[in-house]
């Protein structure tokens, strides 16, 4: 039975246009739909669209062309290389890139040839670029490397994206690549696997400049020259005591303009900022959004120093949860794997969950207008505007929710404020609903100025339509804030299908609040 990986890459930030290898198809895409979009909008938004495409297309083109030709050129002669069998020179092409370029070009290559190019990069070169990869190129490629390459590699990769493949892989395949370190490398890496997950101690790693306080700066220099060459970061030097205890952090610039001879005791300040190892991933982005570092010491309970933390892998991490709070505020379970690279099958079982719930939710609208049959058929010109009354209040909810949702998350608000958050979305929503109810009321009158489409009491329809806009959108604003704090008091997360749940509890608690001023407004008259 074969075993299936999983592996998390780093990925660079690319603009890519899918589909084929030239920004023609994008630019060919978008006219396309603005040819479409020209036959249903007016003269004026049509002028307007115009622009605006043309614009993202000047952008795109220009930043994807340059790139295009290099890459295209560069695979070009890679594979030159490879069929010609001129492997030195080969090494010296790919020495020449970048590891997210030389990533690029390696997931075009077929993987015999991408096995050899990794056979003939340096280790620590090869590492480099294999955390550019993509999943399903990192995957195909363990399996296609022999062990001796598959153990260089694993050990010349970063002890923290190291630890980010292995605690996404099977747990029998992580003992058989654990096999492959070195005692070393081993020891590290089973290390960073005995923290919790998703715990700071896991996105750690080892290779740091630490010295002493009684060196002198001249030995600090000494020092970083000799074994700076694993860390992971020189901008900080870390000052430790005779038991390794953190007892500062200085800043490389430091060093390079004070005097050869001067103490690191000199030079301190006494003041640091450190991570614990098993606290949250999540304490980790707040720390570093407050401080302006590349790198965080990390110390265990004994406020030893046993590692770093730095901000790519930070933001990996930040990127991650807000894809995720992104995918739920939509409705959707967490997908964990790129969006073309879910199977079909698995991808409907995600989303189908809270579509059914909001499905089964929605069948309330139907018991709802079921309800108000008599009113309706004596003022079948309410009908008209239900559409219009139900996507006000779904929408003031939806945008209430999401702005709150995001202040949990930024920390801008927290449990005990929701009264203050009532209070302003009351103000807020009657002011939107006010100037809705205005645009509604102003569009009957218009309209009836040339029709009698609404009948000879369209002034009352007009009200009863500007009023209803009033209370739905002001209801929709109160509930659609407040629903994120139910969730977070219950221990859930608030992004968890929020925007479209109260998009569904507007759409039925706005259809009674709608026919309720109806039957007030309209009573002696239409109804």
């Amino acid at each position: 039975m074969t075993e299936q990986l999983s592996v998390g890459p780093r990925r660079p930030v690319a603009i890519e246009t899918e589909g084929s290898d030239s920004p023609f198809s994008f630019r060919f895409s978008i006219r396309s739909a603005f040819s479409i979009l020209s036959q249903v909008f007016p003269v004026t938004l049509h002028r307007m669209l115009g622009e605006a495409i043309a614009f993202v297309t000047r952008v795109v083109w220009a930043a994807t062309s340059g790139g295009m030709a290099m890459d295209i050129e560069l695979k070009s002669n890679v594979t030159n290389l490879l069929r010609s069998g001129d492997l030195p020179k080969l090494r010296d092409q790919l020495l020449h890139c970048s590891p997210p370029g030389l990533a690029g070009v390696i997931r075009t290559l077929p993987i015999e040839e991408q096995v050899i190019v990794f056979r003939v990069l340096p280790r620590s070169a090869a590492a480099d670029a294999f955390e550019f990869l993509e999943l399903a190129d990192q995957e195909q490629l363990l399996k296609a490397m022999g062990s001796e390459d598959t153990a260089g590699l694993l050990n010349n990769m970063a002890p923290d994206d190291r630890t980010s493949l292995f605690e996404e892989l099977p747990a029998s395949v992580t003992k058989r690549l654990l096999d492959l370190l070195s005692d070393e490398e081993r020891a590290v890496a089973l290390k960073l696997l005995g923290y919790p997950e998703h715990s700071i101690g896991r996105l750690m790693t080892p290779h740091y400049i630490a010295v002493g306080a009684d060196w002198t700066v001249q030995q600090v220099l000494d020092h970083v020259r000799q074994h700076g060459q694993n860390s992971e970061t020189l901008s900080v030097i870390y000052v430790v005591d005779g038991e390794g205890k953190l007892i500062d952090d200085i800043h490389i610039r430091e060093f390079l303009l004070t005097s050869p001879d001067k103490l690191v005791s000199g030079l301190m300040a006494y003041r640091y900022v450190a991570l614990s190892a098993t606290d949250a991933e999540t304490h980790a982005i707040a720390v570093f959004k407050t401080e302006d570092r590349k790198a965080l010491p990390v110390i265990d309970s004994a406020g030893i120093l046993i590692g770093i933390v730095t901000i790519d892998d930070v933001l990996e991490v930040a990127e991650t949860l807000a894809t995720q709070e992104i995918q739920r505020i939509g409705g959707s379970e967490v997908l964990d794997e790129p969006y073309m690279e879910v199977a079909f099958g698995r991808m409907v079982r995600k989303r189908a969950g809270w579509l059914v719930i909001l499905f089964l939710g929605e069948m309330l609208t139907a018991t709802a207008m079921g309800f108000f049959e008599g009113e309706i058929k004596k003022a079948v010109v309410l009908a008209l505007f239900v559409p219009l009354i139900i996507s006000s209040g779904g929408n003031s909810g939806s945008q209430a929710t999401t702005l709150v949702i995001r202040a949990l998350a930024l920390g801008e608000l927290a449990l005990r404020d929701w009264w203050r958050v009532m209070r302003r979305e009351i103000l807020i929503g009657l002011a939107l609903g006010v100037m809705l109810g205005t645009i509604g009321f102003a569009r009957i009158a218009a309209w009836a100025a040339f029709s009698d489409a609404y009948g000879p009491h369209w002034l009352l329809v007009a009200w009863t339509v500007g009023v209803s806009l009033v209370g739905i959108v002001m209801w929709g604003s109160v509930a659609g804030s407040m629903l994120p704090f139910v969730l977070r008091r219950g221990g859930l997360d608030p992004a968890t299908a929020s925007a479209p749940f109260v998009a569904t509890l507007v759409d039925v608690t706005g259809l009674v609040i709608y026919f309720t001023a109806g039957i007030i407004i309209l009573r002696g008259t239409l109804l």
